[in-house]
Formats: C-alpha cells, structure tokens, sequence
C-alpha cells in the first residue's frame, strides 16, 4: 500500500513538475499587465478572441490570459493568485481534477480557466452544490470577469441573473434564502430570462438546475422553448459529491396522471400490518421489497380481493409494494420531514430540505397516505436522465475538490478525469489523527459526547457531521446529557443557517450539522 501511495505522489509531483514551466511564464508577463488600464485589458479580451476565430489554438493564449485574470482579481478582489492556484487552473483547462485542501481558494482557481475557455464565445459552465454559493460566486467572481469585459450570468431554482455592476439594489433583511437563512446576494444581479442566462459567457448554477433545464429542453414543443446552447466546458466544484456520490440520481420531469387517493390509503393500513421477514423481505441497496408468499395472502385478505396477480388485482401489486416500500426503506427525518402538513424530501447528501422536488411511481403519495397528510396528484414521468449521464455531454469536463483521490480510478474509468494533487500555498498546520473504532454505537456516542465537552471546557470550538436527521438529534440527546450546550443544523430549522453559522467558530461553540 505504501508503494502504492508513494507511485501515486510521484505521479502527482510529475504532472506539477511539468506545469512549473507555464507559472514562470505567466510570472515573467505580470509587471507588463500591471500597466495595462482597464480598457486595455478589454481590448486584450477582444484580441484573445479574434486569434481564436482565426484558428489559433486557445493553448497559445494561456500564459497572458492566467496574467490578465490573475492582474483583474488583484484590482477588483484584492486577491492575487498564488503560483499553486495557477497550477490548479491549468489542471482544470486541461480537463482533470484538480484535488484540493480546504481553504486553498478554488472559487478564484476557477476563473482562470473559464475566463480562458469563454473566450471561445461556446459558453462555460460552473456547477456549485447550493443556489446560496452559485449567487455568491456569481457577484464575487463576476467582478473579475465584467473588469476583463465578458458577460457573466446566475442560474437559480426559481430566477436567472445578469451580472450587472449598474443595478445595485439590495434584499431586504428580512428576506431569506431558501437555501438556509443566508441574506440573499442581489446586488449586481439583474433578474433575465432563462435563455438569456445561457447565453452568458460565464454561468453559475447547480447541477440540479442545469439537468432540469436540459429536461426541460427536451420536452418542449419548438426550438423556440430551448434555453440552452450545445454543451462545452463545465467545471464541477465539489465534484465527487456530484459526480460520484450523487452519480445516479435520477432527475425526473413529471405530469399530473390521475388521482387514486383512496387506493393509497387501503394499501398504507394493509402495510402496516405487515412485517418484516415473515411478510416481506428488504434490499436495502436497491432500496426495494418483495413480498413473501405469507405477505401475498395476507395483503389479499386485507385488500379483500381473491388473487392479486389476475387481471383484475394486478394494480394492487405496484400500491402495496410501494407502501411497504414507504414504511421499511422511507423514514421521517431521515428520507423526509413534514413541513406544514407536506411531505418534503431531505436532500441525503447536503441535508437540506427540497421542496417543489417529489418521488415517483406513486411513492410520494404512499409516503403521505403513511404519514396521514393531504395525498397530492399521482405524476407520470416524461423526461429522466442521471448527472453521470449529463454531465457526459460535455465536450470537456473538469472539477474541484478537497477529497478526490479516494476516487481518482472511478473518475478515470467513468469519466476519462486523471486527478492531480494540487500542493498547498503554505505547508499544512493541520494534524489528522486515525479514526477511533467503537465495539458499540452506544460506546461511540457517550464517547464523542464526553470528548465535545472535554473540548468545549478548552474553549475549542467543534462541528459534527452526521448523516441524518435522526442521528442529528440522537447526539443532541447525548450532549444534553453532558450539560454541553449546542447548535442543531439541520432540516428542520435550515431557516436559522445563516444565524448558527455565523457564531460558529466562536470560543467554545459547538455545532452539529447533516
């Protein structure tokens, strides 16, 4: 394993070896773009792209466009790029993944590249996790990219932007983000269409907002309808969330279909009578159940029909497999929350409630006859496609994360993304310790319980990340117990994010996230 590791830093350091060249020569154009004016570098930007029209490749131009963008972040954001920021971005042009650590600036790292690939007029597209970071990046990074004169524009769930240094309204206060509290970022953001949005140099959105456009695309009824342009550079923050964990999900375009209430209630009562092993069987990795021969007798007795699996009793099958799939596989506060009287379903990966977004085949509706709450129009699917399956479209791909090299061999045979290890502007002051393994998950909580308050007595502050809802609370229990007093961040008060957020961090403050 160590010879291993050891090939794979090799492989890393070489590929950095080899991109040093590219800084130096970035480096030696900086004190000559430092007298350019703003116009000038303008008038580079159209310079740039006329070479391109004219066949040269977008790879000549490298070296002045890094020194350009690199020039205009130090202006207008005060921030300059470091030399491993550099390294990053040309590792993103090339169509890899750059990995990472935390607080070493991806955000600007992806200007570089998509300032230098807009320049081709085919359009980029940055892919964040959270509307809340696609607005923020949007008006921050856009500042650099209007300085240079390209067009930048902001994709959200329920709006698309222009960036626009003229329009300088700001939210009220007492407007919050539906993302978690955040006060919403509009200054420099003028509202457009969705078509309009797309046809910016530069767009931010999430990857949930441009597979529902590309859906969208393909069910309308003349080209008139589609917004988007034919795919060519997206950078992916946070890319192994997106494009391995988050890799099969589907996203599903739906219609109304019908109601049948009534056939969903009978077959949430019949499920309740049913157990587990005798009645029915879980694969809880296929997130399905089959029915035992006992479990086919007795939903049969209790739907009061002869033979389900007749002509006439067939439509049963689907509704009762479906609401023992609602009450073994889909649990309140893990899967969902009820929310004003709605079932709403908790993102698995952020933790984040998505209202609007429903389950299919009749799912949601078996979840709301479980939960006894007002059961919405069954919907029939028109149009699916997984973020593995869009994000191929792309003539070139890129991504940014902290944590990509656990992953680097899937990246490479699903994607054809090589992962380099970009190193750090300073040397790391970090200590990771080995993980602590517990006979128990009783033992494991009292153990994290007594360590938070042990830290917290220091006046450190501490985050915990947990994967539900359900445990969110279960350790909130636990630090009751130990008169630690703390912070719940989850779904269910997404509302006070931005409040919570902002004292973590604070001498002694401790914060339990999903």
């Amino acid at each position: 394993m160590k010879l291993l590791k050891s090939m794979f830093k090799n492989e890393h350091q070489k590929t950095v070896a080899k991109l040093q060249s590219k800084v130096a020569e970035i480096n030696a154009l900086e004190n000559e773009v430092q007298k350019l004016s703003q116009e000038e570098m303008k008038a580079k930007t159209l310079d740039f792209k006329a070479r391109i029209a004219n066949g040269e490749n977008i790879d000549m131009l490298l070296p002045e466009a890094f020194a350009l963008v690199r020039e205009a972040a130090r202006r207008v954001r005060g921030e300059r790029h470091h030399d491993v920021q550099l390294i990053g971005g040309m590792i993103l042009h090339k169509g890899g993944i750059a990995e990472m650590r935390t607080g070493e600036g991806k955000t600007l790292v992806a200007t570089l590249p998509a300032y230098l690939n807009a320049l081709t007029g085919r359009g980029v597209h940055i892919v964040t996790v959270n509307d809340y970071l696609s607005r923020r990046d949007g008006v921050w990074m856009g500042e650099i990219y209007n300085y240079l004169g390209l067009s930048v524009s902001v994709i959200n769930h329920q709006a698309s932007y222009l960036y626009d240094e003229t329009h300088t309204t700001k939210t009220d206060d007492a407007e919050r983000d539906a993302e978690g509290g955040h006060h919403i970022v509009h200054e420099y953001l003028r509202a457009c269409t969705r078509k309009e949005a797309y046809a910016a140099d530069i767009t931010y959105g999430t990857n949930n907002e441009f597979g529902f456009d590309y859906l969208r695309d393909n069910i309308g009824y003349s080209v008139d309808q589609v917004v988007q342009r034919p795919f060519y550079f997206a950078i992916v923050d946070e890319v192994d969330s997106i494009l391995i964990d988050e890799a099969r999900t589907p996203l599903i375009m739906s219609t109304a279909a019908g109601q049948t209430a009534d056939l969903y209630v009978t077959c949430a009562k019949a499920a309740e009578s049913l157990n587990e092993g005798a009645h029915y069987t879980i694969d809880e990795k296929r997130k399905a159940v089959q029915l035992t021969d006992e479990g086919i007798t007795l939903a049969e007795q209790l739907l009061g029909i002869t033979d389900m699996y007749t002509e006439a009793g067939i439509r049963f099958v689907h509704h009762i497999e479906t609401a023992v799939r609602a009450k073994a596989l889909f649990l309140k506060d893990r899967e969902y929350v009820i929310n004003d009287g709605e079932v709403i379903i908790v993102d698995e990966f952020t933790g984040r409630m998505q209202p609007g977004r429903r389950w299919s085949d009749g799912l949601h509706q078996a979840v709301e006859a479980k939960e006894h709450v007002k059961i919405q129009e069954e919907s029939r699917t028109l149009a699916s496609i997984t973020f593995q399956n869009y994000f191929r479209f792309y003539e070139k791909l890129s991504g940014m994360t902290g944590t990509a090299e656990t992953s680097a061999e899937e990246f490479l045979k699903v994607y054809n993304l090589p992962v380099t290890m970009v190193p750090t502007h300073n040397p790391i002051r970090r200590i990771d310790h080995n993980d602590l393994i517990f006979q128990t998950e009783l033992g494991k909580w009292k153990a994290t319980a007594k360590k938070v308050k042990e830290l917290q007595q220091k006046g450190q502050p501490v985050l915990i990340g947990t994967v539900s809802i359900e445990r969110n609370e279960l350790l909130s229990d636990f630090l009751k117990a130990e008169g630690v007093k703390h912070e719940v961040l989850n779904a269910k008060n997404h509302e006070r994010e931005g409040d919570i957020i902002a004292q973590a961090g604070r001498k002694g403050s401790v914060v339990i996230a999903t």
